[in-house]
């Protein structure tokens, strides 16, 4: 039990300081600016909770649980952590900690303010990883001290913290906890560095940096600036300002957060001289451990100070990397990445989606959903039209075809029999089959301790052939299961199939289409829009030349409209998600589109009933994509629903008038204008009164900088692409993290 100071320590000292311990002892005694401090060593936890009575308390309530289940991982946690924090420190152990603050303000000549760090330990358990489980917490006072070195201890019981030993079969009473207490430097700058690539090794350093505490970095509370230096030519090689709207800074003794003005925020952080300083300092810090290392800074008055090293954990292993160079044809926007070679095939409309084979490179003014089963058999997609909200950049990235959208002449540039090579990322369509310049890399196996949130982060889902892979990306399940893709794909239209008499055949197909996702997600929740495609892509189906002429299809016959009109189709529908449910499939969400009304959520939800679907056994929705919906959802949730879902495409087309696909006034297309996301607001705050759930699917659920506003306001679901799901996570987990930190500084 006790304290040991820097100098006291070096990096064989793991099991009892924890590595953020033992790395800033090895720093402090080879004479690297490190700010000095001290470690209240892990013997002293466990002396803690033994002399106290709690330890059989934590191991009672940590028994048998099931990490799976978020809200019971989540009240456990909360539990043992309000029972840690509750928990008196004995006497002689709160007075040895204050006796080292106090040496430690007399050393400094001052009194000093401290960081008080976590640093989780584990003796004898190999390929531990700790790092970013635990809590830190900054600009102490002595008066707190001994409080917040006991929240250190209980955020060994994190839920992350509490997931990932169960995850590794590591018992918990192997595991402890050292907390570092260490002077705070107030810093103007600090940042991130990575002493060589994060990623592939290479000898050059990124470093990251934002003005003020680096705390607005590790939350994602800004885009800070970002360096990177060529070790082997000793050059800066690129230099990225952020825009840096705020600054975390200490103000009166507390950790407040600065607005800066529009001058500043885009001011560059580092000067070269800076950079210099730093690259020199982690190439000295790499040396000494023979390992890349990820290294923690701050500049206070000019000087440079190291607050934390942690190696780069990684297992490297090789892959191939493909680089291409050539006779640019046409240029748009990467939709979905990836670089393919293959004939290419202009197709004028759906009618000519036979010329399309095995590896073509499908190009057309703009794709449909009739022309689905050519995607798929297309090597990359090329259009004149479209942004990443069209129907090609979407089905794209869910198939994951290299696509380029938006290129404005590719069906005039580009000729049928031409080769050509298609860079999905750069949005680049090259002359010939470019030869890729292929060359091994290393790639990061990094070892990731699984990301939990309290917002639930689903997958979008158009193409039953897709459920697999969906599934793969570890999503809580499908927040928008469209399944006009893949009724437009039969090529006959539904109510043909009713006239001939061969509604059972058309049930069957729905059925099988649906079963592929359902039960690939089983027992995740996978919520069925009804069928929602305009009358211009019904119109080239087989018995779809009926379709009425549309001035614009958009704002015509489509969605609940067609469903209570046409209701023989809408019963079908129905009928294929009830053999579902009775095979046991009860992980599913009916979805109506196209809202206006509260008649015709009431009209729906009589034909579902009247088809024998147990609604209490499933859950029921609408979708919130017009502005008449969002200003009367206190009278639709009063009929009974159980969620709802805003898609944001024509949410935000209908309110503020922009055709999302029409290149002429694209950029006028915005998500987060603040009409929409006032509509957005209004409905989260109603549904929560009622209890009903909310969720997004548009596209803007695949942007991090929307994502993190709606966190904040509080939805419970966010549905994205595929290409996004683990991007959503990690911006969820920031947002929430910042929500946390927030009430934590108002304490």
């Amino acid at each position: 039990m006790g304290v040991l100071w820097f100098d006291e320590i070096d990096k064989d000292d793991v099991p009892l300081v924890g590595g953020k311990g033992a790395n800033l002892g090895e720093l402090f005694r080879n004479e690297i600016p490190v700010p000095n401090g001290f470690v209240v060593d892990s013997k002293t936890y466990r002396h803690f909770i033994e002399v106290t009575g709690i330890k059989e308390k934590i191991e009672k309530m940590l028994e048998g649980i099931d990490v799976e289940d978020t809200d019971a991982l989540t009240k456990t946690s909360q539990d043992i952590r309000k029972l840690v924090e509750s928990t008196p420190i004995p006497e002689e152990v709160a007075e040895e900690i204050m006796n080292a603050y106090r040496k430690l303000c007399e050393e400094e000549g001052e009194k000093v303010y401290v960081a008080v760090r976590s640093s989780a330990t584990a003796e004898d358990l190999p390929g531990a990883s700790f790092a970013g489980q635990q809590d830190t917490f900054l600009n102490v006072d002595g008066d707190s001290l001994v409080e917040y070195v006991r929240k250190c201890w209980s955020s060994l019981y994190t839920p992350r913290a509490i997931y990932y030993r169960v995850q590794k079969g590591f018992r918990h009473e192997d595991v402890s906890i050292a907390v570092v207490v260490q002077k705070m430097v107030n810093s103007e700058k600090s940042g991130v560095m990575f002493t060589s690539h994060p990623v592939t090794g290479k000898l050059e350093t990124i470093i990251e940096a934002v003005f003020g505490l680096g705390e607005a970095i590790v939350s994602g509370m800004v885009t800070p600036d970002t360096y990177i230096f060529d070790r082997e030519k000793r050059k800066i090689v690129d230099i990225k300002v952020g825009e840096k709207n705020i600054m975390i800074t200490k103000k009166d003794g507390k950790t407040v957060k600065i607005e800066l003005d529009e001058k500043k925020a885009k001011e560059r952080v580092l000067s070269d001289e800076e950079i210099i300083r730093l690259v020199e300092l982690g190439e000295i810090i790499e040396d000494h451990y023979e390992n890349p290392q990820d290294v923690e800074w701050a500049i206070e008055k000019g000087k440079i100070y190291i607050v934390q090293s942690r190696p780069v954990t990684t297992i490297q292993a090789g892959r191939v990397v493909s680089e291409v160079e050539g006779e640019v044809l046409v240029s748009g926007l990467g939709a979905s990445p990836g670089i393919a070679t293959g004939v290419v095939k202009i197709i004028g409309d759906e009618r000519e989606i036979s010329k399309i084979q095995e590896g073509d490179v499908l190009v057309t003014s703009m794709t449909t959903p009739d022309m689905v089963p050519a995607m798929k058999r297309a090597s990359a997609i090329v259009t004149d039209e479209g942004g990443m909200t069209c129907h090609a950049a979407i089905v794209s990235r869910e198939l994951g075809v290299p696509a380029v959208v938006g290129t404005k002449n590719a069906t005039k540039v580009l000729k049928d029999g031409m080769i050509v090579t298609v860079d999905g990322e750069k949005g680049l369509v090259y002359a010939g089959a470019v030869k890729k310049e292929e060359k091994k890399e290393e790639k990061v196996m990094a070892v990731e301790t699984p990301i939990l949130t309290a917002t639930e982060v689903k997958v979008n889902v158009s193409i039953p052939d897709a459920a697999e892979r969906a599934a793969a990306t570890g999503a809580d399940g499908v927040g928008l299961f469209r399944i006009e893709h893949m009724v437009l794909g039969l090529g006959k239209h539904p109510m043909q199939y009713i006239k001939e008499g061969k509604v059972d055949e058309y049930i069957e197909e729905l059925y099988k289409g649906m079963k592929r996702v359902v039960e690939a997600f089983y027992p995740k929740p996978v919520w069925i829009r009804t069928l929602d495609a305009p009358t211009d892509e019904f119109r080239a189906m087989e018995g779809g030349e009926d379709e009425p002429i549309e001035a614009n299809p958009m704002l015509g016959f489509r969605g609940i409209r067609r469903d209570l009109l046409e209701t023989e189709h809408f019963r079908a529908e129905m009928r294929a998600i009830k053999k579902l449910i009775d095979e046991g499939f009860t992980n599913i969400g009916i979805m109506l589109p196209l809202i206006t009304n509260v008649e015709e959520v009431r009209k729906a939800k009589q034909l579902i009933i009247e088809e024998g679907i147990p609604l209490n056994k499933i859950e029921f929705g609408i979708m919130v994509e017009t502005p008449a919906a969002a200003l009367i959802i206190e009278d639709l949730v009063k009929e009974g629903i159980d969620f709802v879902s805003f898609g944001t495409n024509d949410l935000t087309q209908y309110t503020i008038a922009v055709d999302r696909n029409n290149e002429n006034v694209a950029y006028l297309f915005d998500e987060t204008h603040p009409a929409v996301m006032k509509l957005i607001e209004m409905v989260i705050k109603v549904c929560r009164e009622h209890g009903v759930k909310t969720s997004i699917c548009g596209q803007a659920g695949s942007y991090p900088h929307v994502v993190e506003k709606l966190v904040l306001l509080g939805i419970d679901s966010v549905s994205a692409n595929q290409d996004a799901v683990k991007a959503v996570r990690e911006t969820v987990y920031r947002a929430e993290r910042k929500i946390m930190l927030d009430k934590l500084r108002n304490l």
